[in-house]
């Protein structure tokens, strides 16, 4: 995948930092944030739904808060600023997918 190829990994590791900035400021973790960001994304209930894998019940436990973390359009306007899609390093790497498309 190409977002984690040498070079890729570490300039997005990069932008990630400040996510967990913006994270602790909430009091949730980086995750619980990626996973309120997404939901945040919809226009009408049901349109977006957060897919959150886990490999272990800890994993989940930290993930499930987050169906209850909702973001303030400043909070939102934060993360865009952050993690422009312009600044993420390497595509997606799946075929049919496109960076950004929502």
């Amino acid at each position: 995948m190409p977002r984690f190829q040498d070079g890729n990994v570490e300039s997005n590791l990069q932008l990630v930092q400040t996510l967990h900035e913006i994270a602790d400021a909430r009091g949730a973790t980086a995750a619980q944030l990626a996973i309120a960001w997404v939901l945040a994304q919809r226009r009408e209930p049901g349109d977006i739904v957060a897919v959150v894998a886990s490999r272990t019940r800890r994993q989940l436990a930290e993930a499930l808060p987050a169906a209850g973390l909702v973001l303030t359009d400043e909070e939102l306007a934060a993360i865009e600023e952050a993690v422009p899609i312009s600044a993420v390093a390497g595509d997606v790497g799946m075929p049919g997918i496109r960076d950004g498309e929502r």
